[in-house]
């Protein structure tokens, strides 16, 4: 049920933003990549997206990720269930995006970060920055010659524009990752910069 909820949440946004770009199946297929029968299969609630495939229908359209997997309202009280939320999943990190705030000039995006040992995240850096609260674990994060070790509770915000990595030490990471850029610079391409990891141990 929660697979199909946000299956049915993706499907309705993709339609819309495609509509919206005056896209047809087989431009956005050719602008991000993605074969036109899994497209046809998202925007029908039956498809199974990556995080890859989100984040590659998020640069094709030239929208956040948030504008795909959130569902259209602006109530007073938001409340978001963890149960609910499509996990986007790379080698390494597992996200779930809790809420987009479009701030004057500015955007957020609030997710609940995962992170697996065993792997190390790469990305190869765009605009804003990210804000990262671990809550429990110890994760390295930043630039790759020399990252932060945060402990529980431990908090660090650092320009996304350079190549960083995430990494744990020891067991898994639960965290929280606030990712801030400017409205215009577009959504972060995320996508194509966590495909390559590299295995330790």
């Amino acid at each position: 049920m929660v697979r199909e909820q946000a299956g049915r949440i993706l499907a309705a946004n993709l339609r819309v933003l495609r509509e919206q770009a005056g896209m047809s199946l087989s431009e956005l297929a050719r602008r991000s990549a993605i074969a036109k029968g899994t497209l046809s299969q998202l925007e029908s609630g039956t498809g199974n997206p990556t995080i890859d495939t989100v984040f590659s229908l998020s640069n094709a359209l030239g929208v956040p990720v948030s504008s795909l997997l959130t569902e259209r309202a602006d109530p007073d009280v938001v409340l978001v269930r963890g149960g609910g939320l499509e996990v986007l999943s790379s080698n390494a990190v597992d996200l779930r995006m809790l809420r987009r705030m479009d701030v004057t000039e500015t955007v957020f995006e609030l997710y609940d970060q995962r992170v697996r040992p065993g792997e190390v995240q790469h990305s190869d850096g765009h605009p804003g920055r990210e804000h990262v609260v671990v809550t429990s674990g110890v994760l390295r994060v930043g630039p790759p010659d020399s990252p932060f070790e945060l402990q529980p509770g431990d908090y660090v915000c650092f320009p996304a524009q350079n190549p960083h990595i995430y990494e744990t030490i020891g067991g898994p990471v639960l965290s929280v990752l606030l990712l801030e850029y400017p409205a215009d610079a577009g959504p972060p391409t995320l996508g194509g910069s966590c495909t390559a990891g590299e295995r330790r141990g």
